[in-house]
């Protein structure tokens, strides 16, 4: 079994403590690796952690991985209420898909409480923060009955 647990996020998340850190937070995205890379190595596991603004680059990753990792982690950023793509992707994942989310969507825009890929998510974690990433891989190393 793979020691590795991947994090995909997605666009203008490499902006994260700059734009609208009132709803986002003041943390930066390699604030948010260092928490899941920290749950990670507790669990004995390595983090393979990425950013893309671009759909296909995170398709590819997705299709890169899903074979490999112990499960995944995304924050799908604005692609979550648009893309087909990152939800077919993420069907082939092998190991628990954990989608994740700084905010609670469904305190927000009504637009933004429809997710494309809640459908295919094992867990859904949303509104904690950066700590969500923690969550997510503490979620994905534990055992399937911890996981309900």
């Amino acid at each position: 079994m793979s020691r590795v647990i991947a994090v995909l996020n997605g666009p203008n998340l490499n902006l994260l403590g700059e734009r609208e850190p009132d709803i986002y937070g003041h943390a930066t995205l390699p604030e948010a690796e260092a928490l899941a890379s920290e749950a990670a190595q507790r669990a004995g596991y390595a983090l393979d952690f990425r950013q893309s603004n671009h759909e296909g680059v995170l398709v590819d990753a997705i299709q890169e991985l899903r074979k490999t990792v112990a499960g995944l982690v995304i924050n799908p950023a604005g692609f979550t209420h648009t893309s087909v793509a990152i939800h077919d992707a993420l069907t082939t994942v092998r190991g628990p898909v954990v989608e994740v989310h700084l905010s609670n969507l469904h305190r927000r825009e009504e637009w933004r409480r429809i997710s494309q890929v809640s459908t295919v998510a094992d867990c859904v974690i949303m509104g904690c923060g950066v700590r969500g990433y923690a969550l997510a891989v503490d979620y994905i190393t534990s055992s399937p009955a911890e996981r309900g």
